[in-house]
């Protein structure tokens, strides 16, 4: 047991990596929803513990991933990089395609990577309580076994139309001890308010961002805690494209296209930023950001200052959004059904440092299907959209006659995903809804 400990922790980074410092411009800061000022890090010590703050606000370079994180870390990571030479023979195709499963995680997905962060960082600082929001149940799940590693109470409220999609997450999450909520719900102000407007509301996460951000208003003790869009969780994430680049090097591979599926930017940032750091040294690389055409905020929404949630309690922030009241089709890919992106990944959309596409629901099933016929591996419907779009440059270098080396994020299984299968396999599933 010694002797694997030793192992993972050599090939677990030590760092962070923050992609802020190297950007060649500067990021537009959040703004205060009452005075439309730049807000500062006391502002936001309402509902983050301040060692958070900090990151989030940070210039350095590289933040140092405490012991007691690493340690957890161990549970499952290094995560593989793995080449699917079965797909690649099934498509014909010269291109290597190569992807890094985060689904082998303790809740089958990359979401740990930040969770436990987070968990640790609010417990050495005095949080007893985390609460927070979650689509399709990932996010949720990891907070839950996160907060059970730290000794941490959990509530979440889980968009509706997920919480009836996936009820096996709900499962996961009670046996981690957490307690979880249909949002919108009549336990807070924003959800009562909704409620009333529309009895039958499917949900989003921004309407349960809200519901969450007003409970942990109600007391010092609880913290809210964000699976995706803000600075220090992508930071958190930026593990998985740190550990890809060894283990390409360790083979002598470095990839051409880098993909990600996108909702709030967390799973395609941690990826996507170690690498982002050679293509503004100079390396020629096509960076990829994946998004359902039901929700597509980075191909179709507008750039400019929005709250995060539904209600207006968060801070504005420069994004790509539909609207915080946008309410996406009940799609099955519910981790993506998020109105706005990261700021940090909307600067370098808009920089031309990335490029975003948009497929639909039959498209990311089609490719879900081939890769689990070759692959072995179920995927879940968000991961599946970074599974097409691999496969659609797959095809594209087959008719351009090139060699190129693609890598993906695999950001979660599908295990609990079944019934979207199920219904996909029966003809049930339209192009952008159920």
């Amino acid at each position: 047991m010694e002797k694997k400990i030793m192992l993972g922790e050599k090939q677990i980074p030590t760092h962070y990596y923050n992609l802020a410092a190297d950007l060649p411009f500067s990021l537009d800061p959040p703004l205060n929803p009452a005075t439309k000022q730049p807000m500062g890090p006391d502002e936001l010590a309402a509902i983050f513990p301040m060692n958070l703050i900090e990151q989030e606000v940070t210039q350095e370079k590289e933040i140092e991933i405490p012991e007691p994180v690493r340690e957890a870390y161990l549970m499952y990571r290094p995560t593989p990089l793995i080449r699917a030479t079965r797909l690649e023979k099934a498509l014909g195709t010269p291109a290597k395609i190569f992807y890094k499963y985060e689904g082998v995680s303790p809740t089958g997905s990359h979401k740990p990577n930040t969770a436990i962060a987070q968990a640790y960082y609010n417990k050495i600082a005095g949080t007893k309580k985390l609460v927070t929001e979650t689509g399709a149940g990932q996010w949720g799940s990891a907070l839950a076994f996160a907060s059970h590693v730290f000794g941490l109470d959990c509530t979440v409220y889980m968009v509706k139309v997920s919480y009836h999609q996936k009820p096996y997450r709900k499962t996961i999450m009670h046996l981690y001890g957490a307690e979880i909520y249909a949002s919108p719900s009549d336990r807070t102000e924003a959800g009562r308010k909704i409620l009333q407007e529309d009895p039958d509301c499917p949900g989003s996460l921004g309407i349960a961002i809200s519901e969450a951000v007003e409970e942990a208003l109600q007391d010092e003790k609880t913290k809210y805690s964000l699976g995706s869009v803000l600075n220090h969780v992508l930071l958190h994430q930026t593990i998985i494209g740190q550990e890809a680049k060894r283990q390409l090097e360790a083979i002598g591979e470095y990839p051409d296209v880098i993909i990600g599926c996108h909702g709030g930017g967390s799973n395609f940032a941690g990826l996507a930023f170690p690498f982002l750091r050679d293509k503004i040294n100079g390396k020629d690389i096509d960076v990829i950001a994946v998004e359902p055409k039901s929700c597509p905020t980075l191909t179709e929404g507008k750039l400019e200052y929005d709250f995060g949630d539904t209600a207006g309690m968060t801070p504005l922030m420069k994004m790509y959004t539909l609207g915080h009241d946008f309410i996406p089709p009940s799609i099955h890919a519910g981790g993506l059904r998020y109105h706005g992106a990261a700021p940090l990944v909307s600067a370098v959309l808009e920089h031309g440092l990335i490029r975003a596409m948009a497929l639909d629901q039959l498209e990311i099933f089609e490719g879900a299907v081939l890769f689990s016929q070759t692959e072995g591996i179920i995927p879940a419907p968000e991961s599946s959209h970074a599974v097409q779009a691999a496969i659609l440059e797959a095809k594209k270098a087959k008719e351009e006659g090139k060699e190129k080396t693609i890598v993906f994020n695999l950001s979660g299984h599908g295990l609990l995903d079944l019934s979207a299968y199920e219904a996909y396999m029966n003809n049930e599933l339209t192009r952008n809804g159920r």
